[in-house]
């Protein structure tokens, strides 16, 4: 009785491993539609913003035509080690969303990922909006630059609420609701764009009065400020 059993539990047992093996498969498929959404040899408009946003922040020197080759493949790598993601060169979800990219496949950003482009954002629109966009990008990456120095808060809200840091947090326009441009000039500055070449200050020569940062060296000038390290 005992070997008869054996018998009939061995198929069963069979059967159930190539489900579950099938069933694995299955996930395993889907999660790589999901995920693999452009990739080397895809085409396309979602293509097109990569290569644009790429060539906009420097990653990228390519022609802007829709075609996923070797020149864009690269350019996502190198996105990706800059941004502390997975460099495979698939434009996945994650990567678009760094890249401020949604689809119908993506998921909106992390909730700690949309408060400090939003915080940044209002940084921005209470201390530069009146500059050139170049400038508005120029003002959130010091607060960038800010936070990779040691001799810094290492969090976004800690540079920007580090006491006497920015007039905008001084005189409350930080809570003042960004506009368009100021988070469009967060989210670039974020993904790597940084016209300010390193800043870790900001003044506007015209008003300064603080001899200090007259000695900082400077690294360019745009609109009505001038950045220095």
């Amino acid at each position: 009785m005992k070997e008869k059993r054996n018998k009939k539990i061995k198929p069963i047992a069979i059967l159930s491993i190539a489900f579950l093996l099938f069933i694995s498969y299955c996930l395993f498929i889907r999660n790589e539609q999901v995920e693999a959404l452009s990739k080397y040899g895809s085409r396309g408009n979602e293509v097109i913003q990569i290569q644009t946003k790429l060539k906009r922040w420097g990653y990228y020197n390519g022609s802007i035509d829709g075609i996923y080759g070797s020149q864009t493949l690269a350019a996502v790598k190198y996105f990706q080690r800059k941004n502390g993601l997975t460099a495979d060169g698939i434009a996945g979800t994650k990567t678009l969303q760094a890249m401020g990219i949604y689809t119908s496949s993506s998921s909106s950003s992390s909730s700690n990922n949309t408060n400090n482009v939003n915080l940044l954002a209002r940084l921005v629109y209470g201390e530069a909006r009146g500059e050139p966009y170049t400038g508005q990008v120029a003002v959130a990456a010091v607060v960038l630059n800010r936070v990779k120095s040691s001799n810094f808060p290492n969090t976004i809200a800690g540079v920007i609420y580090q006491a006497g840091a920015f007039d905008a947090v001084r005189d409350g326009q930080i809570n003042l609701a960004p506009n368009s441009s100021a988070t469009k000039a967060a989210q670039d500055a974020i993904n790597g764009w940084d016209p300010s070449y390193g800043a870790i200050y900001y003044f506007n020569p015209n008003t300064a009065t603080n001899k200090w940062i007259w000695s900082r060296p400077a690294t360019v000038t745009i609109g009505n400020h001038r950045f220095c390290k």
